[in-house]
């Protein structure tokens, strides 16, 4: 597998947002056949944590084709979803319009309650200190030129008594479970590239970026640092996947 895809710095982010722009359409339905249709029950794992009350203001970063953004809205979270890929907010602006269009057809009087979505950069947040209730990020710190910068970001936007959720690709501890995971990682990316992409390469970002990620340990390890209280680690299918939960101290 080519491993010229994988940058970086800056060189990077315009890789993966090139990416994005070529796969924003297909995004859904490439996550559903990689992950087997787990990952919606992970991201309904990290809005359960969210705990959102009605009218809690939430941010969900690289938010995408707006997953965990629709479902921190549909809980009763003023829900702003937020990624640096047009053609992703495009996505998930339709989806938007077409939720409200169902909305309205089945029950004209019901209050229609969906996410604002906007443009921006996970590292350099145009939004106040101390905004939001829940801020979140599922599958996009890694992808950040600085995923550490991206979790102070989420610390400094987030409201004392906030939860900052991470949900991402993870590194297993157990070193055959790892192989494993790795081997399958080796062997289906370069398929759904070729698939979806015309390109066997293109989307080995995911295998590349996770082997410079340093995953849900230096996280952890980072929201320690942060002095995050309550701070949890939940491992999924054995660290292949994992959360991150901390809460910003009041």
């Amino acid at each position: 597998m080519s491993k010229t895809f994988y940058a970086l710095g800056e060189q990077r982010a315009v890789k993966v947002n090139d990416l994005f722009a070529r796969i924003a359409r297909r995004y859904d339905l490439i996550n559903d056949l990689q992950s087997f249709g787990l990952h919606r029950l992970w991201k309904r794992r990290v809005v359960d944590l969210a705990k959102v009350s009605p009218g809690a203001r939430a941010l969900d970063l690289c938010c995408g084709t707006g997953d965990i953004s629709f479902a921190l809205a549909q809980r009763g979270a003023e829900t702003t979803g937020l990624d640096f890929s047009q053609q992703m907010l495009e996505v998930a602006q339709n989806r938007s319009q077409k939720s409200a269009a169902g909305s309205q057809n089945e029950n004209p009087q019901s209050a229609i309650r969906n996410p604002q979505f906007v443009q921006g950069d996970a590292q350099q947040l145009s939004f106040a200190e101390n905004s939001f209730d829940i801020v979140t990020v599922g599958y996009g710190l890694r992808n950040l030129t600085s995923w550490q910068r991206g979790v102070d970001e989420m610390f400094r936007v987030a409201k004392p008594g906030a939860r900052l959720i991470v949900l991402d690709f993870g590194k297993p501890a157990n070193s055959l479970w790892r192989a494993i995971y790795f081997t399958h990682l080796k062997m289906s990316v370069p398929l759904i590239g070729l698939l979806f992409c015309g390109n066997a390469s293109a989307y080995a970002y995911i295998l590349e970026s996770l082997k410079h990620y340093p995953a849900q340990l230096a996280v952890a390890e980072k929201m320690r640092e942060l002095k995050l209280v309550n701070v949890r680690l939940i491992n999924l299918l054995g660290g292949a996947m994992a959360i991150n939960y901390g809460e910003k101290p009041v």
